[in-house]
């Protein structure tokens, strides 16, 4: 339970990227739980079909939510555990110079538009014309990808190290990073992973689109981000707009307690009025000052 506990505050307390991480192992797990235990007996689910993105735009139709879930859907470990790496490293260097909502941002259009670009190359290249009806697309490269470039574009002389390359070349640009991986896709789009790789270079087209324009001040993210982070709002259960008035507050009390209290408020009142005759209104506190206010306001009001 304290495991639990500590998880769900590095997730409420963390950063945008601890939460992507979270969300992505989260559903991760989940799927793979399910399926296992579907498995043992002898159930089909398809799960995964439910939630990839296909590349039969019919089928899109019937399941839209898939080119926003397909970006936090993972099968292999592999597969997971570099795109988490990579988030996790791209993602800090991003936060060093942008604000959380603009990633957030990056990250869902990158895969959105990663998607977009991997359904029309499927069907309007006719090298794929059989693999148009039957492709599934999952993962968060396109998304991660669009993060790196983006960062690539800002700060693209900012020098990290990379497990075992650094170790013979050292320290590397993170322009060389994102130049090298856009090369390593484009060659890939002939590849076993055609589709993926498409995202990939849809991905990565995004972040530089995206990185140009707010560095002319122009921020491709601010609608989408205001449009997502008021959609909980429109969830939440509007109540009647409820007007009180001290009067109806009195009406709870009895006489004597409805005297009492005004007995109070006119002493507390002479004793205001009797400072300013002795000391002047400049004497009076703050506090002093404000219940007078009120109390003018409150007698100036037409019956």
């Amino acid at each position: 339970m304290d495991l639990w506990n500590e998880i769900k505050q590095t997730f409420k307390n963390g950063s945008i990227v601890t939460r992507l991480i979270y969300i992505n192992l989260a559903v991760f797990l989940l799927v793979r739980m399910v399926l296992v235990v579907f498995t043992l007996f002898k159930h089909e689910l398809p799960l995964i079909e439910w939630l990839a993105l296909p590349s039969n735009a019919g089928l899109l139709l019937t399941r839209p939510w898939t080119l926003v879930t397909y970006m936090f859907l993972h099968y292999s470990f592999l597969h997971i555990l570099f795109n988490l790496l990579w988030l996790y490293w791209f993602g800090q260097i991003f936060l060093m110079y942008f604000d959380e909502k603009k990633l957030l941002g990056i990250y869902l259009i990158g895969g959105i538009i990663g998607g977009v670009i991997y359904m029309l190359a499927y069907n309007l290249f006719p090298a794929f014309e059989n693999f148009a009806n039957s492709g599934m697309l999952l993962g968060a490269s396109a998304s991660i990808i669009a993060i790196v470039v983006a960062s690539a574009v800002y700060a693209p002389n900012l020098s990290v190290n990379l497990i075992l390359i650094s170790s013979i070349f050292g320290p590397i640009k993170i322009i060389w990073i994102a130049v090298a991986s856009i090369l390593i896709y484009f060659i890939g789009i002939t590849g076993s992973n055609a589709g993926g790789n498409f995202a990939h270079l849809g991905g990565a087209l995004w972040g530089f689109i995206y990185m140009n324009q707010l560095k002319k001040g122009h921020d491709l993210t601010a609608r989408f981000n205001q449009l997502l982070f008021n959609i909980p709002e429109y969830f939440k259960r509007k109540n009647k707009l409820r007007i009180s008035y001290r009067k109806n507050d009195t009406q709870q009390m009895t006489d004597w307690e409805y005297n009492k209290q005004k007995r109070s408020v006119q002493e507390n009142i002479n004793e205001i009025l009797e400072k300013i005759s002795r000391s002047g209104y400049d004497s009076l506190t703050k506090k002093e000052k404000e219940i007078l206010f009120k109390m003018g306001n409150k007698n100036s009001k037409p019956n």
